[in-house]
């Protein structure tokens, strides 16, 4: 077959191609912002002096860092409607990939909180800030140049993460890939530019990441 056959090909799946592309990426980011306020809830629960508090956050990161993450999507999407909670494969999805990262990123910022020097807190309250105040305009804003390139590892790792939601029938890129090569019977070609796509949305996510540190490494 010829380049240009193979064009002709390849030309009509396109279209599907760039719809399930999308659907990764608004996937991706209702992941990120999931996990991210659970990643925050989380670091702040274990440093927490309430003992209740800290244990539940200290399980919470061990069960979900101790089993895989396929593991997780299946019993949200597939345990929860025994105990009366049914939610469709997207939100079944985004939730469980969701909890999933907010462990890894509770440690993140849990690492960053604890680059903070104490001195600048007890600074803080001593000059009559609230500890709310002094999270929200002291600490995070260097937390958040601290854990920059963790956070983007991160990042990149749910947007390839969000292949495991084939199966639970989220047609998002590998799905739609197999769709076409349970007709064509062409695996290599498609999953070829599957892997292609995902190459570029990392590489379009690491990029994005290193324009932001350099914004950053102008405040520090």
């Amino acid at each position: 077959m010829s380049f240009s056959e193979w064009l002709d090909f390849f030309m009509p799946y396109v279209p599907g191609f760039l719809h399930a592309s999308w659907l990764v990426l608004v996937i991706t980011v209702l992941v990120i912002i999931v996990s991210w306020i659970c990643g925050l809830l989380v670091a702040l629960g274990k440093a927490s002096q309430i003992g209740i508090i800290r244990q539940a956050s200290v399980f919470y990161i061990w069960f979900v860092r101790g089993t895989p993450a396929l593991i997780q999507i299946f019993i949200v999407y597939f345990g929860l409607p025994q105990l009366g909670l049914g939610l469709s494969p997207f939100v079944a999805g985004v939730l469980a990939l969701g909890i999933n990262s907010g462990a890894y990123v509770a440690e993140i910022i849990r690492s960053g909180l604890s680059a903070i020097p104490k001195g600048q807190v007890e600074s803080s309250l001593a000059l009559g800030m609230s500890r709310g105040e002094t999270l929200r305009r002291i600490v995070l804003p260097q937390v958040v140049r601290i854990i920059l390139p963790a956070i983007t590892n991160e990042a990149i790792s749910t947007l390839k993460n969000t292949s495991l939601l084939s199966t639970i029938t989220v047609v998002e890129l590998t799905l739609y890939a197999q769709t076409i090569i349970a007709t064509t019977f062409r695996p290599f070609e498609f999953y070829a530019a599957t892997a292609v796509i995902y190459l570029i949305m990392t590489t379009m996510l690491s990029q994005l990441a290193a324009v932001l540190e350099r914004h950053n490494a102008r405040y520090v």
